[in-house]
């Protein structure tokens, strides 16, 4: 298994490196996973794209210094600050048709646990009215986290974003981001690491998720960009 570590220097090289991990998992069959810290941005979802007032959100976006991306896996409009952590785990497959479920459960399942590694008794589901809402999400006084998986010939990849200390900042700007797209959000339905009282250096949240992640499997890694861990 390859394990990658760091974050590009730009944000479009850093998207590019995870884009990568899934053609080069179907081309070579081996699995690869990379937890990180992306850089601050708001990652709007296709949905997002479709509505009616999207410019306005990509405004907002703008208006409180954080760059407007659009990504091909996922639902609605996520923030990243800086310190929020994300995760991706691609693996190969022999048939698209198959394995789906258990893809999901075996990753929310292992960042699970890394959250009751880090001192949060995280559960599966979400408190009402969360941002990016999905069916594998984790939550403990506060959605911390949430699952999307993207299926291509050769591989799949599971991907994620976890909130470490940044609730508050991630709920003032999807509040106003939410109400233009008009999708429903609570802002107090933002949890994150520190809220729930655990561990929240984000170092320390990006090697356990990885460990977790990556179990007993062998690995080489590879470092990416200008931070390494």
């Amino acid at each position: 298994m390859r394990v990658l570590r760091g974050r590009a220097e730009t944000r479009d090289d850093d998207r590019a490196v995870t884009a990568a991990m899934l053609s080069e998992t179907a081309e070579s069959g081996e699995a690869a996973v990379r937890v990180w810290a992306p850089h601050r941005q708001i990652a709007f979802g296709r949905r997002d794209a479709r509505a009616d007032e999207f410019d306005v959100a990509k405004s907002v976006a703008e208006t409180c210094e954080f760059e407007p991306v659009e990504r091909s896996v996922g639902g609605r409009a996520v923030a990243y600050t800086g310190t929020t952590v994300a995760f991706a785990h691609t693996v190969p497959l022999s048939d698209i048709r198959t394995g789906m479920e258990e893809r999901y459960s075996e990753t929310t399942e292992a960042v699970q646990r890394a959250f009751w590694r880090l001192g949060v008794p995280a559960q599966r589901g979400e408190p009402p009215r969360s941002f990016c809402p999905g069916d594998y999400s984790l939550q403990w006084n506060g959605k911390l986290a949430g699952v999307a998986q993207r299926v291509r010939t050769g591989a799949a990849l599971v991907s994620g974003v976890v909130v470490v200390d940044d609730h508050g900042e991630i709920a003032g700007v999807l509040d106003p981001i939410y109400e233009a797209l008009d999708v429903p959000f609570d802002p107090d339905s933002v949890g994150s690491i520190a809220k729930a009282g655990g561990e929240a250096n984000p170092d320390r949240v990006i090697e356990t998720i990885e460990a977790l992640i990556v179990g007993e499997e062998e690995t080489t890694v590879e470092h990416v960009g200008d931070r390494e861990t």
